[in-house]
């Protein structure tokens, strides 16, 4: 950096700081509009095939959007007065909630096995314990293995039952997302054009501020509904099901992490630093420069209506490693050269400190920005997202900081500095001696490093379960496994079968072979031990057959009853599974999320092998639904991730030759890199942390933060280097850069290690495996590189 460029920073010092409070102003109006989205569409491809024919069936097949609120009574029987009455009760205070379309529950739902008859004059009303009092007996008999109402309203255990919350739709919101589906159904066949895009895009846009009040409803209905169960703890337990219930509580755990773990890493980052710099202005500055960025950069994000998910949440707290190491290598060269050359004044001295460090922050910056780029080649939208909003981050933290350091100091006096203390001064003294004296012992070590991890990566596993995103001591983990469990799963899979023509007939509503075939599909699902609920037009058949005395119903019989039957019960029954205009059947599952060492890849695979077996061709049927587009997210990222890791190195290497002018160097560079991301990969294969939505990112981060060392532990050696020796040269790179490692690792491990507290598990493994990345990068940095830069790079 040239000396007249640090001179004007320092010049303008005062204006430099007036632009970044109004800035900063600005940024926190613009931070008012930021959002947390953990929807379960925001983990979603949104144009990919899968989520395009997912959209179209339930377009097609117009499933309800509702919430399960289990009640598993302590010290009576389900089947009681006791439960009726506040079933009652409750079905009461959920019906007026405005927004409501129905309460479904054992009391008011039509129990037409007790019909003698299905006929057009069938009331289903009449059959329900409202009208006729049925007793406990009568309705636990049944209940019984019910083919539509188990695992839905009771469990097989009858050791509980459920409230159905079924809402009404936006109609003004269903509209606008009819349009949308209508137009990316012609992405199935071909690309959509431009005008289509900008189509989508503006009905997108029109759609938001609805879907915004409709999501900011749905929390009130979930704390009202709380509010209300909580009056009944006495007598029972309650648990709350449903993908928005799922959502809203994953936002409330995102938003607590935020407050309260960001307040302690915060807390742990300013005593770390006062333990270390002795100082009040060195924990003002990073502070202060640590604040700033984030507020900029979430400001801009409002700005532009980028949203963080569950994926992207923990952002600011790589920010915050980021501006934190940028600063702490400024602060070190500072403190080292107001030692050595104490005569020197504040200008002078911040000129120079700004003449040392800037092109290394600046390459750190750029070489940072590639790792988080390999996250926009996983073409998962959220993920893509993320490492642009990281992109982004680093460019703000590092202006913030280049910018904010020198106009800081120079409104502040120049005090005397102190040097390393003891510790800290025999920790780099054995890293020097560790590099130079056992070279070929670290190369051995490394090269074992590398084979272990080799194993582990070979180890890892790609997972998605929502269970394991909890503590198993949490409320909402709590819930979720007793729904998974008791209530037929909690991840909705669909099956959507297309009757071949040959097994249509214009005379009949469904032939007795379609009837055959969705019972061997039905069957099928049914063999697999993860599968919970399985709902289709069968299950309305055996209901049919409880009233004809167990005599099967002929495919006449059928038609007529359908024919017959009042449209308000054919479309309460038989609406959300067929669809007579293009003759789909749609089989609704559930799967048990808590099976124990269920594999999900080889689930799919076996079940479609299965529906081979048993004759129906991959033609006549799609899998659609939450399991299927989650696990093909996984599948997608599992190969642009870690398969793509090489291209993603490969283009490090020439960022690095671009930087450095010399392939030798470039290579040395890559290779600690390379080894950091390998061990962390490897340490989550053989601890078997799966790979999901959220650890499948720590390969990027691991990436990041390895390679900001490893640039500024270069460029000082490649200084040191003209004048020196290559043994003597590294001591003296020890003695400046290390310091700056040695305490950004130190402050960013213990502080990141509190995340090890939290309730969200994705928190606290990436506060985990983020520490272990920055042990590793020293590790790595102050072992193998130097030993590397001594071997290969001399004068």
């Amino acid at each position: 950096m040239k000396s007249n460029l640090a001179q004007l920073l320092i010049r303008h010092s005062k204006w430099i700081l007036l632009a970044f409070v109004i800035l900063g102003i600005i940024a926190a109006y613009f931070a008012q509009r930021f959002r947390i989205d953990a929807s379960a569409d925001t983990l979603l491809v949104k144009d990919n095939q899968l989520y395009i024919e997912t959209q179209v069936m339930n377009q097609k097949f117009s499933p309800d959007e509702f919430i399960l609120v289990a009640y598993e009574p302590k010290n009576h029987a389900v089947f009681s007065d006791k439960t009726f009455e506040q079933l009652q009760q409750l079905g009461d205070a959920f019906s007026a909630f405005p927004r409501v379309k129905s309460v479904t529950h054992i009391l008011n739902v039509p129990l037409l096995s007790n019909a003698t008859s299905l006929s057009a004059d069938l009331d289903p009303d009449a059959y329900t314990w409202e009208s006729q009092r049925y007793s406990a007996q009568q309705m636990q008999q049944v209940f019984q293995d019910h083919p539509l109402f188990t695992d839905l309203l009771v469990n097989k255990k009858q050791s509980a039952t459920a409230i159905q919350i079924v809402f009404k739709k936006n109609r003004q919101l269903v509209e606008i997302q009819n349009q949308i589906t209508d137009i990316q159904k012609n992405a199935l066949e071909r690309e959509l054009s431009k005008d289509e895009q900008e189509k989508i895009d503006q009905l997108k846009a029109q759609a938001d501020p609805i879907d915004q009040e409709l999501k900011a409803q749905r929390k009130q209905e979930i704390d009202k509904i709380y509010e209300i169960t909580e009056q009944y703890q006495q007598d029972a337990s309650f648990y709350l099901g449903g993908a928005y219930v799922l959502g809203q509580q994953m936002i409330d755990i995102i938003k607590r992490d935020l407050v309260l773990f960001g307040s302690a890493i915060g807390g742990a980052i300013v005593v770390m630093l006062f333990i270390l710099f002795r100082r009040v202005r060195w924990v003002v500055l990073p502070v202060v420069s640590c604040s700033l960025s984030v507020l900029l950069t979430v400001g801009i994000f409002g700005l532009l209506d980028l949203r963080t998910t569950v994926i992207s949440s923990n952002f600011i707290a790589l920010q915050l490693i980021l501006t934190l190491a940028v600063m702490i290598h400024l602060i070190v060269e500072y403190r080292q050269l107001a030692v050595k050359n104490s005569q020197d004044s504040q200008s002078e001295l911040l000129e120079q400190t700004l003449k040392n460090k800037f092109k290394p922050c600046l390459y750190a910056g750029l070489t940072t920005s590639v790792g988080f780029g390999s996250l926009l080649f996983s073409g998962i939208q959220p993920v893509v997202s993320f490492g642009w909003m990281m992109i982004v981050a680093m460019i703000i933290s590092i202006l913030v900081s280049l910018l904010l350091f020198p106009a800081f100091l120079s409104v502040l006096s120049h005090k005397d500095e102190s040097g390393e203390n003891r510790v800290t001064q025999k920790i780099i003294n054995g890293f020097t001696a560790l590099s130079l004296n056992y070279a070929k012992t670290i190369g051995v070590l490394s090269l074992v490093l590398v084979g272990i991890s080799v194993i582990g990566i070979m180890r890892l596993d790609v997972e998605n379960s929502f269970l394991n995103y909890f503590k198993e001591s949490t409320k909402v983990r709590q819930e979720l496994t007793f729904i998974d469990q008791e209530f037929g799963g909690s991840t909705p899979m669909d099956v959507v079968y297309t009757i071949p023509n040959e097994q249509q007939d214009k005379q009949l509503v469904l032939t007795a072979e379609s009837v055959q075939t969705l019972q061997k599909i039905q069957a099928v699902l049914q063999s697999y031990d993860a599968m919970g609920n399985v709902t289709s037009v069968f299950n309305f058949t055996e209901l049919a057959m409880r009233i004809n005395d167990q005599k099967p119903l002929t495919e006449y019989e059928l038609t007529a009853i359908y024919t017959l039957v009042d449209k308000s019960l054919k479309d309460k029954l038989l609406g959300a599974y067929f669809d007579p205009k293009t003759n789909q059947l749609r089989i609704s599952t559930r799967i048990k999320d808590s099976t124990a060492d269920f594999n999900r890849a080889e689930f799919l695979e076996n079940l479609k092998a299965d529906m081979q077996t048993i004759g129906v061709d991959k033609q006549d049927y799609v899998l659609t639904n939450l399991f299927v587009l989650y696990q093909d997210i996984l599948q997608r990222l599992f190969k642009s991730q870690i398969m793509t890791l090489g291209l993603v190195f490969i283009a490090l290497f020439f960022v690095l030759f671009a930087i450095f002018r010399s392939v030798r160097i470039a290579l040395v560079a890559v290779i600690p890199n390379i080894l950091t991301t390998m061990t962390i990969l490897g340490v989550m294969g053989l601890l078997a942390i799966p790979l999901d939505l959220m650890t499948i990112t720590i390969s990027a981060i691991a990436m990041g933060i390895a390679v900001d060392d490893t640039i500024h532990f270069i460029h000082r050696y490649l200084e040191t280097q003209k004048s020196s020796k290559p043994a003597e040269a590294i001591k003296k790179t020890f003695n400046s850069v290390g310091y700056a490692l040695l305490f950004t690792t130190t402050i960013i491990t213990i502080g990141f290690a509190l995340l090890s507290f939290s309730d969200f598990v994705p928190s606290i493994l990436f506060g985990l495996l983020t520490g272990l990345a920055m042990l590793m990068a020293l590790l790595t940095d102050s072992t193998l590189l130097p030993v590397l830069l001594k071997r290969f790079v001399k004068n």
